[in-house]
Formats: C-alpha cells, sequence, structure tokens
C-alpha cells in the first residue's frame, strides 16, 4: 500500500506539471523566458530554503547541482518551445521522456527494466503517439525544442533514481532547484532583457515555483528513494494526459477520438506499471500474515 502511495502522490505532481503548461505559455508570451525561470526558481529555492539551506552537505550541494543542471536544459528547452508550439503539443511531446528514462539507465548505470514496465512503456509511447497523430502536418521549431527536452528529462529521472537514496530528500530537491536558479539567472543578461514582469505574470511565477516546482520536486525526489527510473517513468507519462485536459479546459486546444484512444492507452500504461502490481504485493502480504509471526528480514 505504501508502494501505492508514492504512486499517488507522483499522479498528483504530474497533474500539476500538466496544468502549467498552459500557464507558463500565456505568461512567455508576454515576457522573457529566462526572466521567467530564473524568478520561478528563485521563488522555490527561497521556499526550500529554510528547510535545507543551513544542513546541506558539500556533496549534496555537488551531486543535486549536477542533477540540476540536466533539468534546467529541460525547462529552458521546454519552455522555449512553447513559445512556438501549443500546450497539448508540448505536453504530448514531452512524455517521450518515457522511452528515454530507460535507455538513460540502461546507457549510464546498466539497468534493465522488467518485462511488466517495458509493456507500460510500449503501451505508453503508442498512446503518445496516437495523441500526436493529429498534430498539424508541418514540423515546428517547437516541436523539435520539446524532443531534446523530453530526452533531458528522460535523463534526469534516471540521475535521480541513482543519486535519491543516498541523501536527505528536502536538501537534494533545494540543491536541483538552487543550480537551475543560478544558470538561468547568470544567461538571462546576456540573451534577454533583465526586467521586471508585468503583473499578471507575477502569478504564474509564484504558482509555479511554490507548487509546481518546490512542492512537486521535493515529492519527485521523495517517491524516487522508492521507485525506479523506468516505474517512475511510466507514472510521468500522465502529465501529456492532463496537458490536453488542460490545453482543452484553458487553451481551447480540441482532442480527436484518434487521441483520446492515446490518452486511454496512457492511463491503461499506468494502471499495468503501477498500480496492479501495488495492489497485488499489497494483498500477497495481507495473506501471508499470520498474527504471531516474525518479519523476515
Amino acid at each position: 500500500m505504501e508502494r501505492l502511495v508514492y504512486t499517488l502522490l507522483l499522479v498528483g505532481v504530474t497533474a500539476v506539471w500538466g496544468w502549467t503548461f498552459v500557464v507558463v505559455r500565456d505568461a512567455v508570451a508576454v515576457y522573457s523566458v529566462l526572466g521567467f525561470l530564473a524568478l520561478r526558481f528563485a521563488v522555490a529555492s527561497a521556499a526550500l530554503l529554510g528547510f535545507a539551506g543551513f544542513r546541506i552537505s558539500r556533496r549534496e550541494l555537488a551531486v543535486g547541482g549536477a542533477i540540476g543542471l540536466v533539468l534546467a536544459a529541460a525547462y529552458l528547452l521546454q519552455t522555449l518551445g512553447l513559445r512556438f508550439t501549443t500546450p497539448t503539443n508540448s505536453g504530448i511531446i514531452t512524455g517521450l521522456f518515457v522511452v528515454f528514462a530507460p535507455i538513460a539507465d540502461r546507457v549510464l548505470f546498466g539497468v534493465r527494466p522488467g518485462r511488466q514496465v517495458l509493456i507500460a512503456v510500449v503501451l505508453s509511447v503508442a498512446g503518445i503517439a496516437l495523441v500526436a497523430g493529429e498534430s498539424p502536418e508541418e514540423v515546428r521549431v517547437g516541436d523539435i525544442l520539446t524532443v531534446l527536452c523530453a530526452l533531458a528529462f528522460g535523463t534526469h529521472i534516471a540521475l535521480l533514481s541513482r543519486y535519491s537514496r543516498y541523501h536527505d530528500t528536502t536538501n537534494l530537491a533545494f540543491a536541483q532547484i538552487l543550480s537551475m536558479t543560478l544558470v538561468f539567472l547568470f544567461l538571462w543578461p546576456f540573451f534577454e532583457p533583465v526586467e521586471p514582469p508585468p503583473a499578471g505574470v507575477w502569478l504564474a511565477i509564484i504558482l509555479t515555483g511554490l507548487v509546481a516546482s518546490a512542492l512537486a520536486f521535493y515529492i519527485q525526489t521523495l517517491v524516487q528513494r522508492r521507485l525506479p527510473a523506468a516505474q517512475t517513468a511510466v507514472i510521468l507519462t500522465m502529465e501529456p494526459v492532463f496537458a490536453a485536459l488542460f490545453g482543452y479546459w484553458l487553451a481551447g486546444d480540441r482532442l480527436t477520438p484518434v487521441q483520446l484512444a492515446g490518452a486511454t492507452l496512457i492511463l491503461s500504461a499506468l494502471l499495468i506499471g503501477e498500480v496492479l502490481p501495488a495492489l497485488r504485493r499489497t494483498r500477497k502480504k495481507s495473506r501471508g500474515a499470520v498474527p504471531g509471526d516474525r518479519p523476515s528480514s
């Protein structure tokens, strides 16, 4: 049951991230990309500073900072891509990290995913292909940038699954976010004018900084202490489903029957890859538990 709780927490994170595709798209339409990212992650860093800033070790700063560089590349590519594609397209293509995460885990650490996870990955990829099948025929610059973003996110999942179990959750989340903040603050004056955002953009900065960054990355780091990269990637394929739903509700994007079938496949992947195995394990434990028995070590 504990594993199911972690799965549901991560699904909640994907819902928040799916919502932010619309929020961020609207914000960077009127404000600079690097400025938005710098302020967003500065807010997130400040939110976690009191919990981690005075007890974080140099080792955690180094490990989290290095992982944060990969995450910074992912967010920069994704946010730039949102200037040239729709929130729904961005969310769908970002979902390709489900392919890249096991590949990165295999290339970097030699981890072979189990058969059930591979089935879930295949279902996820098929679902993403169907959801993206009704996209505009022309290849958009934003779509290409978002594919590269998905590669970076997949690599981040593999790295976080490898190192999160050895470090404090809050400290590692803080180090990642601080690393991103410093990267974006450094790049901002070189590529875009440094100026305060419009009043409407501040709400997006605060919401994405506190909820979609500080809280969400704390939960992701916590969950990945318990779940391997491939299974985490399967859960996170819910993100394009939520992106499509919020794109429909908030941005006027519309899904065809083919795209709805794809969303169903992605939901099926989550069910096969995580929910059913968690329920099965819970039943086995409850059947095997006998009062007075000593738990196995």
